[in-house]
């Protein structure tokens, strides 16, 4: 996507030298656009860990070319336990991004035969690169599929404006590049469909006032920011015509954990009879986990990140300061899970599919053929 009319993935290896790989800094936007180096996997953990990184598919894309980073300094001698090590490290920076722990499964199955030193390291970039690649792939997928949700509406509308409410940022600085709940934004954008976003602010880390207001202006997208209390409001007065909102995990059943909020916004959406979808490539599927509610790990941060607020003074400046009473308490759950009952779609790499056991294993049939010939009697 575009910074200052300027083509940008979210990762990419140094043209100059593959060993050092590039990220955009998401902490300093909107304000500063700086581009950071990684070059050991400490350094990937730190990015995934303290959000210089984040988003679902990011985390994968990034994780992908942390095993390939410890390739380059793995010994020839106990590299299956280096590797075993490095990929427990990763793990445990975001337990909730279901793309975190498929991306290094991936870059352990690449190598898992492999014993010279060199293979390994040409093995594991190029299957990080492919990493990369796919998860661009699918989300642009992901905006021609999302785009005929959007056209249907703006039909019935008679070409009129679509209003369309987005939680967090699920744009391209959460994947490799256009994102999943705005790539189909951005496809009616470029097809000359008349639409308007809403983009909840998001605390606390703020990714809908920093990034997705971000990303919406730097591609020319018409945008209003709002409160994250305000969507239920517009709801009810017939200012929003669909949700679309990402995921960084879903069950095969349909249940999806998103940013915290999300499903507050689901339930408003239900209440008014407004479509709510929620966009994902299959990287980020859980196929072990039935009960979204139940079985998916929520990440619990630091109670400073809702105690303080970052932001760009008078003078040019970014500063941190600090919101309520000194020593207050805080509890910052990161996600909370979405029931698939209250979703109307998922729109995949592979189309749109109703967020269901049966359906979902229809159009994914190879993730657990035995359960889907079940379902199929």
């Amino acid at each position: 996507m575009k910074v200052k009319n300027s083509h940008y993935r979210t990762i990419w290896p140094d043209p100059a030298d593959n060993t050092i790989i590039k990220i955009i800094d998401q902490r300093l936007l909107p304000h500063r656009f700086v581009i950071e180096e990684l070059k050991t996997v400490e350094d990937f953990c730190r990015a995934i860990r303290d959000m210089h990184v984040r988003g679902a598919g990011l985390i994968g894309a990034t994780a992908g070319f942390a095993m390939y980073s410890a390739s380059l300094f793995a010994p020839q001698a106990n590299a299956n336990s280096y590797f075993q090590e490095a990929a427990q490290k990763l793990l445990a920076t975001r337990p909730t991004a279901k793309n975190l722990a498929w991306a290094v499964e991936r870059q352990l199955s690449a190598i898992c035969d492999e014993e010279h030193r060199e293979k390994r390291i040409e093995k594991l970039f190029k299957s990080a690169c492919e990493i990369a690649d796919e998860d661009a792939s699918y989300c642009q997928k992901i905006g021609e599929f999302g785009c005929e949700l959007i056209a249907a509406i703006s039909k019935r509308k008679g070409g009129e404006q679509v209003n369309i409410l987005t939680h967090c940022n699920a744009g391209w600085l959460a994947f490799v590049d256009y994102g999943s709940a705005t790539a189909p934004i951005y496809a009616a954008h470029h097809a000359g469909i008349k639409t308007h976003v809403y983009v909840d602010e998001t605390r606390p880390w703020l990714q809908g006032a920093r990034l997705t207001a971000w990303e919406l202006k730097e591609e020319g997208v018409p945008h209003t920011l709002i409160a994250d209390n305000t969507g239920g409001h517009l709801m009810q007065h017939g200012m929003v015509d669909m949700v679309i909102v990402g995921t960084d995990r879903t069950t095969f059943t349909g249940d999806v954990a998103n940013k915290i909020g999300t499903y507050l916004k689901a339930l408003a959406a239900k209440d008014n009879n407004i479509p709510f979808y929620v966009a994902l490539p299959s990287s980020t599927f859980d196929w072990d986990i039935e009960d979204g509610v139940k079985q998916i790990p929520i990440e619990e941060r630091s109670g400073n990140e809702v105690n303080y607020v970052t932001g760009l003074t008078s003078d040019n400046k970014i500063e941190t300061v600090l919101v309520p009473p000194e020593n207050t308490k805080s509890l910052n759950f990161s996600f909370d899970v979405t029931p698939a009952r209250l979703i109307t779609a998922l729109i995949t790499e592979r189309g749109v599919v109703a967020p269901n056991r049966q359906e979902i294993l229809r159009m994914y049939p190879e993730k657990s053929k035995s359960l889907y010939n079940i379902l199929m009697k």
